[in-house]
């Protein structure tokens, strides 16, 4: 079987190698173009093209996935099967180019989750299950008929990062184990079902705010769910602290005001959420390098 590889991240990085040291043969990749990043603002390579380049795999890195030189290079490499995980969209002239089609690692159960951020919003949203869906692709994005899945659960302290981890582990296996099925000519898959289904849209700033008038449970999960990245973020005496941990204390006094910071200014800062206390312990002011709380307080005078 040819295939064609398209991914970006270090998340498709751990199938690409799981594809290629199962001894499968990778005709191609395609990546993201080189992006000016860092303090020098030079050129920097997608960490699929990196693995790529290591094990002297054609690359492409087209700027636009119509391009007609592209998508006739493309069409030259003479795939069976295409792999996308972790990229952009593509046009149906590339998803239907290989005989086999084009399967999609996504990092959700399917039909749940559809979107950008499913490891995200499944956090957020205080599931207890998470996992990976490969599928076939087809026009409306994420609902292809399904090859496989496999899952994994989610602990209340288990971050967006972690399960980012998890999922990219368990979704290299899934891949190998869907590439075996395709090859004992199972390629069947199953209609995903419809309905009320929970969404993953695309993270902004916006969604990153923290609320103090929700409950802790529910202001915990946002700060677990965007733990690395984005990260959740309040504001303090008008500057912006992201929030990467912290603890829910219960309290029913419905007295307090909402949002109140309570701090000894050395070991805690606490801020009055709907039901108790939101006890910060991981924190990055803007500007300033991520610290622990001791340490946040010691750098920054809050206001009485």
């Amino acid at each position: 079987m040819r295939i064609v590889f398209l991914g970006t991240p270090d998340f498709a990085v751990a199938s690409l190698k799981a594809i290629v040291g199962n001894g499968y043969h990778v005709v191609g990749v395609i990546t993201a173009p080189d992006k000016p990043a860092g303090r020098g603002m030079h050129l920097q390579q997608s960490p699929v093209k990196k693995f790529a380049v290591e094990n002297n795999i054609k690359v492409l890195q087209p700027e636009k996935l119509r391009d007609p030189g592209f998508i006739e290079e493309l069409r030259s490499l003479k795939a069976d099967l295409q792999i996308v995980i972790a990229f952009r969209m593509l046009p149906e002239v590339v998803w239907n180019m290989p005989p086999l089609g084009t399967i999609n690692l996504h990092a959700s159960l399917l039909p749940d989750y559809r979107g950008a951020a499913p490891i995200n919003w499944a956090i957020i949203n205080g599931e207890k299950q998470s996992g990976v869906s490969t599928f076939f692709l087809k026009h409306e994005i994420d609902t292809g008929d399904i090859l496989l899945k496999a899952s994994c659960p989610i602990s209340k302290s288990t971050t967006a990062g972690e399960l980012h981890d998890e999922l990219m582990k368990i979704g290299a296996q899934l891949i190998i184990d869907s590439l075996k099925k395709i090859e004992a000519g199972d390629t069947n898959g199953t209609p995903q079902g419809e309905g009320s289904l929970k969404i993953a849209p695309k993270i902004f700033k916006t969604h990153c705010l923290l609320h103090w008038d929700q409950t802790g449970e529910n202001i915990l999960n946002l700060i677990r769910g965007m733990n690395p990245y984005p990260a959740a973020y309040t504001i303090i005496d008008g500057k912006q602290v992201k929030v990467f941990e912290a603890n829910f204390e219960p309290n029913p006094d419905n007295l307090m005001e909402i949002g109140k910071l309570f701090t000894d200014h050395k070991t805690f800062l606490k801020v009055k959420c709907q039901d108790g206390f939101i006890s910060l312990s991981d924190l990055q002011m803007e500007s300033k390098k991520r610290m622990n709380i001791a340490d946040f307080l010691r750098g920054f005078k809050l206001p009485e």
